[in-house]
C-alpha cells in the first residue's frame, strides 16, 4: 500500500456528502418498509454502508496504478464470475443475477464489473500511443466492454448492462474521439436499434410500449409508472412526512425501497426535500470532477471521470424512469436504493477516486 500524508488528505467533503445521501436512503428505506416483510431492510442497509466505508478506505489506501496494472486479470475474473452466475446463480423472478452467500446475503457480480471496466478502460486509453483514438482501438475497446454486457443481458439484466456504456463513452471521448467515428456510431445505432427490438424479452418490450403510453395498460405494465408519478406529485412542496406517504404506506407504489425509492422520498419529503437530495448528488459529482481535474496523471483523470459518468447515468435514468421520462429499466438510485452489491460497488468506486486524490502527495 502506498503511503500518504495523513487522514486529512482524504476527500472529506466527498465522504460527508456520501454519508449524508446514505443516511437519507436509510431513513427512506425504514419508512417505505415499515410493517412489511422488508422491515429489517433499513438496518441491513446500515451494515452495508459501514462495510462500504471500510471498502472505500481499503481502495483509497491502494495505489490506483497497482490496481490498473492488474485490470486485464480482473477483467478475466469478472467474465468467469459472470459465467458462474449464468450457470449456478440464484433465479429470482425469471432472472439469474445473484450468487448466494452465507446468512441469507447475495452477491450481484454485475455491479462490481462496473469498477473493473473503469479500470480496464483507463488502462487501455492510457496505453494508447497517439493523441487520437484509432478505429482499431475503438473496435477493440468496444469489444472488451460488449462481452460482459452480453453476459449480463443473458441473465437477463438489460438495465445493469446499459450502465457499462457510459464508462465506454467517457473513455473514448477523453481518448480523442474523431468526428468520423461519431458519424459511424450514429449510423450503426440507427441500424441496430430497430433490429434489437426482436432480441428483447416480452416484458422488456412491454416496458418500452408503456413508456410511450402508460395509460395503455394501467393495471399491468403501466401500473408502476402511473403510481410513481402519483406519489411524486402527492408530495407537493413540503411532503407528507416520514411514514405518512399514502402511496408508499398503502403499498400502491411498487418496490419503494429499491428502484422507486425516489418516488417514495418525493412523496414524503416534497419538492424541497428533492431539491436538497439532488443538491447533494450535484456536490458529489462535482467533488469527483474536481479530483479528476487535480489528478496527477491521465490515468487518474480517466478513472475519476469514468466514475462520474457512471453515477450521472444512474441518476438520470433512475429519476427519469420514476417520473415517466425514461423506460423502466431497474437501475437503482446510487447510495439510496436498498441493496448491498450496489452500495458496496459505489463505495469501491469512490475509494478509487480517493486513491487518485491521495496519490497527488506521493513523490
Amino acid at each position: 500500500m502506498a503511503r500518504y500524508r495523513s487522514l486529512g488528505d482524504l476527500d472529506w467533503p466527498l465522504l460527508v456528502v456520501t454519508v449524508a445521501i446514505c443516511a437519507m436512503g436509510v431513513l427512506q428505506i425504514y419508512s417505505a418498509t415499515l410493517g412489511t416483510v422488508w422491515a429489517d431492510a433499513w438496518w441491513k442497509q446500515t451494515l452495508y454502508v459501514f462495510a462500504g466505508l471500510l471498502l472505500m478506505w481499503l481502495a483509497a489506501s491502494i495505489d490506483y496504478h497497482t490496481l490498473m496494472g492488474q485490470a486485464f486479470i480482473y477483467y478475466l475474473l469478472a467474465l468467469a464470475a459472470l459465467v458462474v452466475v449464468l450457470l449456478f446463480g440464484k433465479e429470482v423472478f425469471g432472472g439469474r443475477r445473484w450468487i448466494p452467500l452465507a446468512a441469507g446475503f447475495h452477491l450481484q457480480v454485475s455491479e462490481f464489473v462496473k469498477t473493473v471496466l473503469i479500470l480496464l478502460v483507463a488502462r487501455y486509453v492510457t496505453d494508447l500511443k497517439g493523441d487520437r483514438l484509432e478505429t482499431r482501438d475503438l473496435a477493440k475497446l468496444t469489444g472488451l466492454v460488449a462481452l460482459p454486457m452480453l453476459l449480463v443481458m443473458k441473465q437477463p439484466d438489460l438495465g445493469t448492462a446499459l450502465t457499462y456504456l457510459p464508462i465506454l463513452a467517457m473513455g473514448v471521448f477523453l481518448a480523442g474521439l474523431r468526428w468520423q467515428h461519431v458519424v459511424v456510431i450514429a449510423l450503426v445505432a440507427l441500424l441496430v436499434l430497430p433490429a434489437s427490438w426482436y432480441l428483447l424479452k416480452d416484458y422488456q418490450k412491454a416496458r418500452l410500449v408503456t413508456f410511450l403510453d402508460p395509460g395503455r395498460d394501467p393495471r399491468g405494465s403501466g401500473y408502476q409508472v402511473i403510481q410513481s408519478q402519483i406519489a411524486v406529485g402527492a408530495g407537493g412542496m413540503w411532503g407528507k412526512g416520514v411514514t405518512q406517504g399514502s402511496q408508499t404506506q398503502l403499498r400502491f407504489l411498487p418496490v419503494p425501497h429499491t428502484d422507486f425509492i425516489f418516488s417514495a422520498f418525493a412523496e414524503e419529503h416534497g419538492f424541497l426535500g428533492v431539491v436538497v437530495m439532488l443538491g447533494l448528488y450535484f456536490l458529489l459529482l462535482m467533488q469527483v470532477v474536481q479530483n479528476a481535474q487535480m489528478a496527477p496523471d491521465r490515468a487518474g483523470m480517466l478513472i475519476s471521470m469514468g466514475v462520474c459518468a457512471l453515477l450521472l447515468f444512474h441518476l438520470l435514468v433512475n429519476i427519469g424512469m420514476v417520473v415517466g421520462r425514461m423506460p423502466v429499466t431497474g437501475i437503482p438510485l446510487p447510495l439510496m436504493s436498498y441493496g448491498g452489491s450496489s452500495i458496496l460497488s459505489v463505495f469501491l468506486m469512490l475509494g478509487l477516486v480517493n486513491s487518485v486524490r491521495l496519490r497527488r502527495f506521493v513523490s
